[in-house]
């Protein structure tokens, strides 16, 4: 197994998203970080709230994990597709953003995690920061919208 195929990790999520360039952490409310690009936020970790809850005992999910998305098709394509842990509440429609319980993120690969934080990045970033990143890493931003 390869590091790119082996479960994700929640501290994968953490040191993917400090090693995007430009990347700063703010600190939210109960210690949990905010992780940001041009002061936008791209991933945070989410206190308990009353619209994400489990719905046989209805206590609230203490380990949701937010990602930007780049459009509301790329968010129906994650939430909609039945084989992946991402979910949305009523209180995120309209806003380009999918959850993730961190239980659940070992669903994932590494890989397939990277992707989500690096398209959360790149819908937060600056055009010029993107396409940078984007070149550096020899992808176009066809494949992005893709993906």
């Amino acid at each position: 197994m390869t590091e790119d195929s082996r479960p994700a990790r929640v501290e994968d999520v953490h040191e993917i998203a400090e090693s995007m360039p430009f990347v700063t952490v703010e600190w939210g409310t109960g210690d949990n970080p905010v992780y940001q690009v041009g002061k936008k936020s791209f991933v945070f970790f989410r206190n308990p709230r009353p619209d994400a809850f489990d719905p046989a005992t209805k206590e609230r999910y203490t380990d949701v994990i937010v990602f930007w998305v780049e459009s509301e098709d790329d968010k129906q394509a994650l939430v909609q597709d039945e084989s992946t842990p991402f979910f949305t509440t009523p209180h995120f429609k309209g806003h380009p953003s999918v959850l993730l319980r961190a239980s659940r993120v070992g669903e994932l690969s590494r890989a397939e995690l990277a992707e989500v934080v690096q398209d959360a990045w790149l819908s937060r970033a600056s055009a010029r920061r993107a396409a940078t990143w984007l070149a550096e890493h020899r992808v176009s931003e066809a494949e992005t919208s893709d993906g």
